[in-house]
């Protein structure tokens, strides 16, 4: 056009260059500034999020790679409303764990954050998607079932998956597998989810020394726990044969004294119904153990089934463990910094357990077919998101997590990694 336009004025009349010039300028500046003005006052386009963790990767070349780690990210603050998932109505969330019906004064504000991966981005759990193609019609069998087996918190993420389908899929009906503690199943998709609770994974009960004597007895072992590393709890010993989808957990259990007091109740570990002389440490333990379930599970497995194995999901005590009046009274996500300093290995601190076990679970878990939950980074952040004083308990709960909450988005990781697994294109 410009090219054009100097041919005409050639043959018609030159124009000054500088008056022309100035002309550009000027509007090149206003448009710069009509821009900018619409950006501001653009709430879709404006910064107003509040973000937490590392800062994003915004190469569109990194984005384009098709590798994300979505353990890395960055929690960012919604302020736009968006329709809740479910609320503290669901009948099946722990009175302790509703933070919402509990009246937590961030109760509602927890489902406003949402996590962002560096490299990608990790969608929201779509659960009529996931009924419609999990049904049994587009899986290939009669029906599905999918298992959560591990602790508390395990539960917690079970739970929070059940009241997400119950939100819009209400023919369900109360139906527990073998050595279930929970379980249901959505009738119209023929869809089981069901939760087994077992603490170390591994069968244990109390132990007391024999009059007769033995190896500990002569150790000078009065009483504790035993714990078999290489026989599974009975609570979920049918669950690798019975599930299409399994996710499992260990850990808070292993460094827990007020229940295996090291000196009045240690764990006595046993292989093949015989003690392990000399005794082993509870982390030797955790290993063994580890050792021998995923050996056990990976023999067990129906065919064509997915495991999966969550890593630890963090504690946020500070001023103490929960025994000695810590708390965790943050209603904010923590700074990289203040991570850092709760969960440092360094520090040996109150928290330490969560990098601990993970450890534990990467060594054990390094030449295994488990795919991994990595939910630990994105949840140490979150010092907010416990049920704290609202739980209804002497002390704070600083362990387990609102509902709604954190698990939710443990959930989202979930669907996506399964999504990938089941329907790769």
């Amino acid at each position: 056009m410009a090219a054009r336009d100097d041919h005409h004025h050639n043959h018609v009349k030159k124009i000054p260059l500088f008056p022309l010039l100035s002309l550009l300028c000027f509007a090149s500046i206003f448009l710069v500034l009509s821009l900018s003005r619409k950006t501001s006052s653009n709430p879709l386009l404006s910064h107003q999020s509040f973000q937490f963790g590392q800062n994003p990767v915004t190469d569109p070349r990194v984005a384009l790679s098709g590798s994300c780690d979505y353990s890395d990210g960055v929690w960012i603050y919604d302020h736009e409303p968006r329709p809740a998932r479910y609320d503290g109505s669901c009948k099946e969330i722990f009175k302790g764990w509703n933070c919402i019906s509990n009246n937590k004064s961030n109760g509602w504000e927890l489902t406003k954050w949402r996590w962002k991966p560096r490299r990608c981005d990790l969608p929201l759990f779509d659960p009529v998607y996931f009924l419609e193609k999990y049904s049994n019609t587009n899986i290939g069998t009669l029906s599905l079932h999918a298992g959560f087996v591990g602790d508390s918190l395990n539960r917690n993420m079970f739970v929070s998956l059940f009241c997400t389908l119950k939100r819009v899929s209400s023919e369900v009906k109360k139906w527990r597998p073998a050595g279930a503690d929970r379980g249901f199943t959505f009738l119209h998709h023929n869809l089981t989810i069901a939760y087994h609770r077992t603490n170390l994974l591994a069968s244990y009960g109390r132990w007391s020394a024999n009059a007769n004597g033995g190896m500990l007895e002569s150790l000078g072992f009065k009483e504790g726990f035993r714990v078999d590393v290489d026989v599974p709890e009975d609570t979920w010993a049918g669950a690798p044969a019975f599930h299409d989808i399994l996710i499992f957990n260990t850990g808070h259990w292993w460094w827990a004294p007020s229940k295996f007091d090291p000196v009045k109740s240690p764990m006595l570990f046993f292989k093949k119904g015989l003690p392990v002389i000399p005794p082993i440490p509870p982390d030797v333990g955790l290993d063994m153990v580890l050792k021998h379930m995923v050996l056990f599970i990976e023999k067990n497995l129906r065919p064509g089934a997915i495991k999966f194995f969550r890593t630890q999901s963090p504690r946020h005590f500070e001023g103490g463990d929960w025994n000695q009046g810590g708390t965790c009274q943050r209603l904010r996500p923590l700074s990289p910094e203040q991570v850092e300093g709760l969960f440092s290995l360094k520090n040996n601190g109150t928290n330490v357990e969560a990098r601990l076990v993970n450890h534990h679970l990467k060594k054990a878990l390094e030449q295994s077919g488990f795919h991994i939950l990595d939910i630990t980074h994105m949840s140490e952040v979150r010092a907010d998101a416990h049920p704290s004083t609202s739980g209804g308990k002497k002390h704070d709960d600083c362990m387990h997590w609102c509902l709604p909450g954190i698990t939710d988005t443990w959930n989202d990781l979930f669907m996506k990694h399964l999504n990938n697994i089941k329907f790769r294109d």
